[in-house]
């Protein structure tokens, strides 16, 4: 057997007995006993779905104890994270008021498969206890269940104890079992004696429950089989299940009562108090114990892919999280505190766990985001919970109603109100609680009706009621991780989505920018390890803001099943976020350079930012000319150029709007706003532009490089549209155009300078040309050209009648034409079908004495419907329209006839 470091708790001695020491002995000392050495399982359990977290250092080897599994190795030897904050094994309330509790603790652990037995496992317990770590085998006793002769008579021969400390405990406190069915069998337990100065008894004795005795080791022994409660038969083979709580040890080992006195929790209690100025011993050092073991237990659960939510295993780690964060605001903690621990407990664990080191970054962002996030609310919170509590007194209640609306409004978990409730000498109705959650629930199921493929505005606040915001972290990133919270499909909930189909999904947390403020959602692509390790992939076809602050990204399944639970790899497309942020910071200095230009009186009426391009609506009562549009560019482009950075503030909106920020269209402000300033005045002093604004922008104005409108229009009374592109489009736009120009000035033989001149001269032409053309068109339909240009009007019920097909003539040409044949006929109606193209137009002329007699526009209507148009308009002397088939000319002309026989 290779050595191991000596223990004592006698601390007038020098030993090796940190945390890690303790760990490493221990595993290495089973390890040389034949004992595979295991890394820690998660803390959240891959082989028991009734499990919250694992709780307890046999949880990730029960399939080899029932038999479901086959071991790989006969025996093994394991140091398992474990959590015991939530369900049946909840010890938070306890947590930092007691010597022992803990919501995170190491389990210590030997296990025997079918291997060795009860013998081999004591004397190697005491081995280990005695020799190892060198504890006094007066100060220890042990405990066997009632009818255990053989564990008493092994304990008597290898200890030596007399009777009296080999104590026979009844009940199920000494006696083990998975459930009414399955392995089970009797305990032992070895205990510590601290001294008679030590308030409390032996294990078995009225006074048990006191600090002087504390059981440092325990192991199971699974001989028996149980069948609806009832012990049935032996186990072919007998196992063993040991665990020793590492904190315990040490704080016995340590020569501490207590395990917040042990090495590593006075590493992370001092460097909290040195982050909050606050004395780690005094008055609050209950808070100091809290955030060190809640700082535990949140960093490990989030490192292993559990995020806070309102629900499961993301609730539990919310509640712990928020309790320690309101522990750090009552040590008077400024900022987000948990954040800044993270190194000091890496530095500590990280070797023995690995996974922590490598989540250090997301443990540390979570945490930030968290308390940003509680931080938002928890002063409100706060004097609502002092206006309830005023009038309470010691032992008074506060009622489940004001317990609610703290959890539902301010995000405080009711272990939260309880934490201060006992603080402050009272308590909570945890029954009128409980009802108004229920009834909240109701109300949300009554609203998630379903309404076609996406979920109402009323199904997207109950998700927000139960979910609560989505944390957005692209600010900084294009990539980050997150939890599925939800999917919704069809207007309803689903728990999983397969290959091939389509739904908005909510993650707890997301890089992707959700369409709002005037700019486009993202697109990307997610990669996703479900609770089984299984994976798959999928397209982020859009991302769309609901309910505020619930980012719903539409996604494509294209490979894998996505289910509620899985941690994705969220990645949004760098490159087009690159672009949009170019775009949309451009878009606030456009908005600045119009007011400049145009006037004060240019108000922003709408925007739409993506990677392509920027689209601004204004109004404007009148088309922008192109002067003004040039000077637009300049002031933009000088902008740019001055290459200075962007800030950003968080500020209240009042406050923002009246330190001269302009708020943008479309924009809802919450109780703070980002408030982002772009360059510098180009006349006088100051900020060029200060907008109120949520999305994502460049780092610095040099970064948009370049800044180029390519139209200019009017979509509305009173509202004009720029559409403008910037950096390399820009660019290559502006090649594109010189490309045309090169060109023409080639076929023109000309210089590029002189293009527009000779561009001009051949427009005059055209037109020369064309007018030239209608005159002759008018006279050949007039005068000449086959038998129908001959003929006489013909006379219809009374009316003289013109009626003509022109080839080669259009609506406008035909205007002219019927004109004048409107004036040969003197009296009477002029009807003209012109075919270009395949199409016909129709013109129908009527002379004014026959106003009240014939209506032009209804004559055009029944000419268009014959030739398969949809109908004409104009006067009732005069009347145009058009139909796609001018084969049918001759058609229209006879439905004309018709109308006019009656």
């Amino acid at each position: 057997m290779t050595p191991v470091p000596r223990f004592s708790p006698d601390r007038t001695r020098t030993v090796m007995s940190s945390l890690k020491q303790i760990r490493s002995t221990f595993l290495d000392y089973f390890a040389a006993d034949g004992h595979e050495k295991v890394h820690s399982a998660p803390l959240v359990p891959q082989n028991d779905p009734t499990l919250l977290f694992v709780n307890a250092g046999m949880v990730p080897f029960k399939d080899y104890f029932t038999g479901a599994s086959t071991p790989p190795w006969p025996r093994a030897t394991s140091s398992q994270k474990c959590v015991r904050a939530g369900g049946k094994h909840n010890d938070l309330d306890n947590v930092g008021y007691t010597a022992r509790h803990l919501t995170f603790f190491e389990m210590l652990g030997n296990f025997s498969f079918g291997d060795y037995f009860k013998e081999h496992a004591i004397d190697r317990a005491w081995n280990l206890v005695t020799k190892d770590f060198g504890l006094d085998p007066n100060r220890l006793l042990v405990t066997v269940y009632i009818d255990d002769d053989e564990a008493a008579a092994i304990w008597k021969k290898v200890t030596g104890f007399s009777d009296d400390k080999i104590i026979r405990i009844a009940g199920s406190d000494n006696f083990w079992a998975m459930g009414d069915n399955g392995p089970c069998g009797p305990c032992t337990e070895i205990f510590w004696d601290y001294g008679d100065h030590v308030p409390g008894g032996p294990p078995g004795s009225p006074d048990e429950d006191g600090d002087r005795f504390v059981e440092i080791w325990n192991n199971v022994f699974m001989q028996f089989e149980k069948e609806n409660d009832e012990i049935v038969r032996s186990l072919p083979k007998p196992s063993v299940d040991t665990g020793m709580g590492l904190e315990r040890i040490a704080s016995v080992l340590q020569g501490k009562n207590s395990v917040f006195d042990t090495d590593l929790f006075q590493t992370l209690i001092a460097a909290s108090a040195d982050a909050t100025s606050t004395d780690p011993n005094g008055a609050m050092a209950a808070s100091h114990r809290v955030i060190a073991d809640h700082l535990r237990s949140s960093s490990f659960l989030i490192a292993d892919g559990v995020t806070p939510s309102n629900e499961g295993r993301g609730y539990v780690l919310r509640r712990i999280m928020r309790r320690a964060m309101r522990h750090a605001h009552l040590l008077g903690a400024a900022d987000p505190l948990m954040h800044r621990l993270v190194p000091t407990l890496v530095a500590e664990m990280g070797e023995a766990f690995p996974e922590l080191k490598r989540a250090q970054a997301f443990v540390e962002d979570t945490l930030k985001q968290e308390e940003i996030r509680f931080r938002t609310t928890l002063g409100r919170g706060m004097g609502l919970l002092e206006d309830a509590s005023r009038d309470l007194g010691e032992g008074g209640v506060l009622s489940g109603q004001t317990a609610f609306t703290l959890y539902d409004t301010y995000g405080f978990p009711l272990d939260l109100t309880q934490d201060e409730a006992r603080r402050r000498g009272f308590t909570v109705d945890t029954d009128a609680f409980d009802a108004a959650m229920n009834e909240q629930k109701a109300r949300s199921r009554e609203h998630w009706t379903g309404s076609g493929q996406t979920a109402s505005t009323g199904e997207w606040l109950a998700l927000r009621d139960r979910l609560g915001p989505t944390v957005f972290t692209g600010y900084d990133a294009v990539e980050g991780t997150g939890e599925v919270l939800a999917i919704v499909r069809g207007g309803a909930s689903v728990d999983e989505l397969a290959p091939g189909e389509t739904a908005e999904v909510l993650f707890d947390q997301t890089p992707f920018y959700g369409e709002g403020g005037g700019q486009a959602g993202d697109k990307g692509e997610i990669e996703w390890t479900d609770a089984h390790g299984e994976t798959g992939a999928g397209t982020v076809l859009d991302v769309q803001k609901h309910a505020g602050d619930l980012f719903a990204h539409r996604i494509e399944v294209t490979s894998g099943t996505l289910a509620i639970g899985a941690r994705a790899q969220l990645r949004s497309s760098a490159a087009a976020r690159l672009t949009t942020r170019a775009n949309h910071s451009a878009a606030h200095l456009l908005h600045k350079a119009l007011a400049n230009v145009l006037g004060g009186h240019v108000a922003q009426k709408g925007q739409m930012v993506d990677a392509e391009r920027l689209r601004f609506d204004f109004s404007h009562n009148a088309p922008v000319t192109e002067d003004e549009l040039a000077r637009m560019e300049d002031e933009v482009n000088a902008v740019i150029r001055q290459n200075l950075p962007a800030e950003t503030k968080m500020m209240g909106p009042q406050e923002a709007i009246a330190a001269g920020a302009v708020a943008l269209f479309g924009e809802k402000y919450g109780d703070e706003v980002r408030v982002l300033t772009l360059g510098r005045a180009l006349t006088g002093e100051g900020p060029y532009s200060v907008e109120l604004c949520g999305g994502t922008h460049v780092a610095r104005t040099g970064d948009i490089a370049l800044f180029k409108i390519v139209s200019e229009t009017g979509i509305a009374a009173g509202v004009r549209r720029i559409e403008a592109l910037t950096g390399e489009a820009a660019r290559q736009y502006l090649l594109a155009q010189a490309g045309v120009a090169k060109s023409l000035a080639q076929s023109f033989k000309v210089q590029v300078a002189d293009v527009p001149a000779r561009v001009e001269a051949l427009a005059a032409d055209r037109r020369a040309l064309e007018k030239q053309v209608a005159e002759l068109k008018k006279q050949l339909a007039l005068g000449g050209g086959g038998a129908s240009a001959n003929a006489a009007p013909e006379e219809i019920n009374g009316v003289k009648l013109i009626a003509r097909v022109l080839d080669g003539v259009d609506g406008k040409g035909l205007r002219g034409v019927a004109e004048d044949f409107r004036k040969q006929v003197g009296s009477g109606v002029v009807a003209l079908v012109g075919v270009t193209e395949g199409k016909a137009a129709i013109t129908v002329a009527v002379t004014s004495d026959m106003a009240g007699r014939v209506n032009a526009a209804d004559l055009a209507r029944v000419a268009v419907i014959a030739m398969g148009g949809q109908g004409a308009g104009g006067k009732p002397d005069f009347a145009q329209g058009g139909a796609p088939d001018g084969s049918k000319a001759e058609e229209g002309l006879a439905a004309v006839r018709a109308a006019l026989a009656g």
